[in-house]
């Protein structure tokens, strides 16, 4: 799948968005981004393309709820505050999707929702349902009770899975930075954003990750590894920058933005 898609013709979306994307770096919702981005997803929607959001930052809202200049250390912290945040964020969800007459699900997902079949098949048939309900499903990992993402990463990988779970047409990671690029645009000003990244080139991901830090190049290391889920299951997968949310219609009427992931020749 090394061919760029008619992004006009994509039907079932799962969007990622991430904390920075929603709040301010006090950790308080960043209200006029997040209505963007809400108005962006309804319009969206009345287009006719089916929308599942993956939501990051209950930890970051619960953080600034409570007035905390900083995250708690402690992981029981963290998750005490991860959910006084969900509530906050899903409530203002549910406020802003409400005035363009968009309902909302809320789906919190652990690690066993993927792994156990049983279970897997439930949520698989949830998310079914709420589409054909024309319901948008708002999904986080329950960081309250569980600890992978609190102590590894963002959501990258859970958009990866939930993708994977509703067998998506795309997913779209929307990130601080315009997508890959050739080595880290915060320090080197010759860095070219990449229209493509081919998963198979040890030496783009060497780049990537050469700083030792996932947070690096904009996170893009768990977004490779999110990627490498989605694409060889035939999943186009970009990140972008979640920025401008406006930019998505440009991005639906066929404009190129961001960085395309697919599986091309290994380097020699």
């Amino acid at each position: 799948m090394n061919t760029t898609p008619d992004t006009s013709k994509l039907k079932r979306i799962v969007i990622k968005v991430g904390t920075s994307s929603l709040t301010y770096p006090s950790g308080k919702i960043h209200l006029r981004k997040m209505e963007e981005l809400i108005t962006v997803l309804s319009d969206l929607k009345n287009r006719g393309l089916e929308v599942i959001l993956v939501s990051s930052g209950a930890i970051a809202v619960g953080v600034g709820k409570m007035g905390y200049e900083t995250r708690p250390e402690d992981l029981p912290g963290k998750q005490a505050c991860a959910a006084i945040g969900q509530c906050e964020l899903m409530y203002l969800y549910d406020k802003f999707f409400s005035q363009y007459h968009v309902k909302v699900a809320q789906i919190l997902l652990t690690k066993d929702a993927f792994e156990v079949p049983e279970r897997r098949e439930n949520v698989t048939n949830t998310f079914l349902r709420l589409l054909d309900m024309e319901v948008l499903p708002i999904v986080n990992e329950n960081d309250s009770v569980t600890v992978e993402e609190i102590i590894v990463g963002d959501n990258d990988t859970l958009s990866a899975l939930v993708a994977l779970l509703v067998e998506a047409d795309a997913l779209i990671m929307l990130s601080d930075i315009d997508g890959v690029y050739s080595s880290d645009p915060r320090k080197n000003a010759d860095a070219i954003r990449l229209d493509v990244a081919n998963l198979n080139s040890q030496k783009l991901r060497e780049g990537v990750s050469g700083a030792g830090s996932s947070h690096a190049i904009g996170g893009m290391v768990t977004k490779f590894a999110a990627a490498s889920l989605t694409v060889p299951a035939g999943i186009y997968t970009w990140v972008m920058n979640g920025e401008e949310p406006r930019d998505l219609y440009r991005f639906f009427d066929g404009e190129p933005l961001g960085t395309l992931f697919i599986e091309g020749e290994a380097d020699d």
